[in-house]
C-alpha cells in the first residue's frame, strides 16, 4: 500500500510540474544576461553610454580625461533562489549549464584579442584536474606544518627553493612564501622594510606599480616619488637629490624589474651606488625588487644586469600568473631570514608560525607552479624569453614601418605606441593605456600571426581616424624624439 501510495503521489507531481514537456529541448541554451563579445559591429553609441569618464591628475599638475570600464551592475548575473520544483524539472541546472557554456564561449573569444596585459595564456594543466576536488590551504608558514593536513607545503617549498637558486641565496638564509598575487608580494616586501626601519622613508619611481603607493598609504609611510627617465626607469639624479634631503632617515626603496607601462628596468647597481655615495651604509637601507613580470625573464637575457641576493637587497617578488602562466593569480616572495623575525609570530590555533599577510593561502597555486617549473625548467624558460623578445622587436619594427610611433626598451617585451583613437578598439584588443600611449606585452602565448592580425586591424582603423587632415598625437614627451614619428618628427 505504501509503495502504491508513493507511486500515485509521484505520478500526480509529475503531472502537476510537467517534468518533460513536449517542447523541451535539453540542448537549448537558456537566455541570460551575459554580454556579447565586443565586435566591430554597430552599437558603439550604446557602449559609450555604459562608460563613465573621470578626471585624473597627471605629472605636472594638469588633468586629463580617463575613460572607466563598463558598470558591471548592468550585466551582472543574479543569484536566485531555486524554485520548489527544480529538483524535478531540472530547469535551474539547465539554466546554469547554459550560462557557463555561454561564459566559456566569451572567454574563448576574448582570449583571441588579449594583448595589453602580461598574462601567459599558453598552458595546459589537465594533469592537475584530479586535485581540484580538495580544499588545499597552506595556512601560515610554508616551512612549518599546521594542524590542517590538506596542504601542499612540500610543493610550495620546492618552488621557493627553485627561485632561491635563481636569485642566488642559500636555503638557510632565505624565507619566503607563495602569495595570492603580485601586489601581495609588494605589500609584504615593503612591510618587511618598514619593520626593519620603522622611521624609514619609502622611495619609488613615479612609474612604479600602483600597489607600491597603496602600501605606503596602508602602512602610513612617508613616501617620496622619484622622477623617471624617458625610458621609464628611475632617474638616479633626482633620487640623489631626495636622498640628500632626508639623510637623517633610513631609506626603503622599491626597485622596478620592469615598470608597468613601459617595461623599464631600474638600474639596480646604479641605485646601490647612489645610496652609498649619499652616505647610506648597507645597514641604513632596504631594497625591495618588484619583478612582477621581468623578474623571471631577466635571468635568461644575455648581458642583463643580475638581480641577486649577493647584492645588498632585502627582498624580491615575482608574479606566477604572468610569465609562468598559472591560471589563477599568485606570486612568489623571497626575503632574507634575518629580516623575517620581526614579523613572525607563533599561532597556537594553527600549531604553526605566520609571517604572511593573508594567512590562508591558495594551496593549489604551488601545484601549478611546481608542475610548470618541472616541465619547462631553466632551458624552457630561456627559449620562451628569446621568443618573446624576438616577437616584440618584430612588432615594434612593423609599427614603425606603418608610420606609427613606437618604443621598446632594451630588456623588455613591452611595446609602447600611440594610443588608439577609439575606446572601442582599445577594449576589443584589451590594451592597457596611459595618457597618449598604449602598450602590447608580448608573452609566450602571443604569436606572430596574432600580432599581424592586430597590426592589420590597427592600420585599417588609423586610415579612418586620421582622414580629412586629422593628425596622430606627438609622443616625444612619452617615448622620446628618437621613437616619435608623428608628422612633426618624421
Amino acid at each position: 500500500m505504501v509503495g502504491a501510495l508513493e507511486s500515485d503521489q509521484s505520478f500526480a507531481m509529475a503531472e502537476k510540474f510537467d517534468i518533460l514537456s513536449e517542447g523541451f529541448d535539453p540542448t537549448a541554451v537558456a537566455p541570460e544576461p551575459l554580454p556579447l563579445p565586443v565586435t566591430n559591429g554597430t552599437g558603439a553609441d550604446q557602449e559609450e553610454e555604459n562608460l563613465k569618464k573621470t578626471k585624473v591628475v597627471i605629472n605636472g599638475g594638469g588633468e586629463r580625461e580617463m575613460v572607466l570600464g563598463r558598470n558591471v551592475h548592468t550585466t551582472s548575473l543574479a543569484v536566485t533562489e531555486p524554485e520548489s520544483n527544480d529538483e524535478f524539472t531540472g530547469d535551474k541546472e539547465a539554466y546554469m549549464a547554459s550560462v557557463l557554456a555561454r561564459y566559456r564561449k566569451t572567454l574563448v573569444e576574448r582570449t583571441k584579442y588579449h594583448l595589453g596585459y602580461p598574462y601567459n595564456l599558453d598552458f595546459d594543466y589537465g594533469a592537475l584536474g584530479q586535485l581540484q576536488h580538495f580544499s588545499i590551504n597552506n595556512l601560515g608558514d610554508p616551512f612549518i606544518e599546521s594542524n590542517y593536513g590538506v596542504h601542499s607545503r612540500p610543493f610550495e617549498v620546492g618552488v621557493l627553493d627553485w627561485f632561491a637558486r635563481l636569485w642566488e641565496i642559500e636555503r638557510d638564509d632565505y624565507w619566503g612564501y607563495i602569495t595570492n598575487c603580485g601586489t601581495e608580494g609588494n605589500l609584504h616586501g615593503i612591510l618587511v622594510g618598514r619593520e626593519v626601519f620603522p622611521d624609514g622613508i619609502l622611495y619609488a619611481s613615479s612609474e612604479s606599480h600602483y600597489s607600491v603607493f597603496k602600501a605606503a598609504r596602508m602602512y602610513r609611510m612617508e613616501c617620496e616619488k622619484v622622477d623617471t627617465l624617458i625610458s621609464g626607469e628611475i632617474d638616479c639624479d633626482d633620487f640623489r637629490r631626495k636622498l640628500l634631503a632626508n639623510k637623517d632617515k633610513p631609506a626603503i626603496l622599491n626597485v622596478n624589474i620592469g615598470t608597468t607601462v613601459k617595461g623599464a628596468v631600474d638600474d639596480l647597481d646604479l641605485v646601490i651606488k647612489t645610496l652609498e655615495e649619499c652616505g647610506f651604509s648597507h645597514d641604513r637601507f632596504y631594497i625591495h625588487c618588484d619583478g612582477a613580470l621581468f623578474g623571471l625573464m631577466m635571468p635568461f637575457v644575455k648581458r642583463a644586469p643580475k638581480v641577486t641576493f649577493n647584492k645588498p637587497i632585502g627582498s624580491v617578488s615575482v608574479s606566477g600568473h604572468k610569465f609562468v602562466g598559472c591560471p589563477m593569480p599568485c606570486g612568489v616572495q623571497i626575503t632574507r631570514m634575518k629580516h623575517i623575525k620581526v614579523l613572525s609570530n607563533n599561532v597556537e590555533y594553527l600549531a604553526s608560525r605566520d609571517a604572511t599577510i593573508m594567512g590562508s593561502r591558495n594551496g593549489h597555486a604551488p601545484l601549478f607552479l611546481w608542475y610548470t617549473l618541472n616541465r619547462k625548467g631553466y632551458k624552457g624558460f630561456q627559449k620562451e624569453v628569446q621568443k618573446c623578445l624576438r616577437n616584440a622587436h618584430y612588432l615594434k619594427d612593423r609599427l614603425r614601418d606603418a608610420g606609427i610611433s613606437a618604443m621598446l626598451n632594451e630588456l623588455s617585451s613591452t611595446v609602447v605606441f600611440e594610443r588608439p583613437k577609439e575606446e572601442e578598439f582599445v577594449r576589443r584588443w584589451q590594451l592597457a593605456c596611459q595618457g597618449d600611449i598604449a602598450h602590447v606585452v608580448v608573452m609566450p602565448s602571443v604569436t606572430v600571426e596574432k600580432l599581424d592580425h592586430f597590426l592589420k586591424d590597427l592600420v585599417e582603423h588609423r586610415l579612418v581616424w586620421y582622414e580629412d587632415g586629422c593628425k596622430p598625437p606627438c609622443l616625444v614627451k612619452d617615448v622620446g624624439i628618437n621613437n616619435c614619428i608623428c608628422p612633426a618628427h618624421k
